[in-house]
């Protein structure tokens, strides 16, 4: 919460969380254990999905960057367009090295 603060400060702006802490149990979650993996990101409280699309996005980004948030995730085509960050730390356990940057 306080790296995601900080962002909103550096940006001077309100952010649109679409997707913030989400249950093992959450459709998108309960797929991937189902896979034999462990659930994502967004079950350790971890991370946050924002919506925004071409220059904020860049700005939010960029931020982001500055901010620490260690897991970066961009969706900019179509409908729908966000970024997910996240805030995992090596040592955390998690199954996906960080510092990462992917597109959907």
């Amino acid at each position: 919460m306080d790296a995601l603060q900080q962002l909103r400060w550096s940006l001077g702006s309100p952010l649109v969380i679409t997707s913030g802490y989400r249950s093992p149990k959450h459709s998108i979650e309960a797929a991937k254990i189902a896979k034999g993996g462990p659930g994502g990101a967004h079950t350790t409280g971890k991370a946050v999905d924002i919506a925004c699309d071409r220059a904020f996005a860049y700005q939010v980004l960029s931020s982001a960057l500055r901010a620490g948030f260690t897991g970066i995730g961009i969706q900019q085509k179509g409908d729908g367009r966000f970024l997910h960050l996240d805030y995992i730390r090596p040592g955390d356990g998690f199954h996906v090295p960080r510092p990462s940057i992917w597109s959907y």
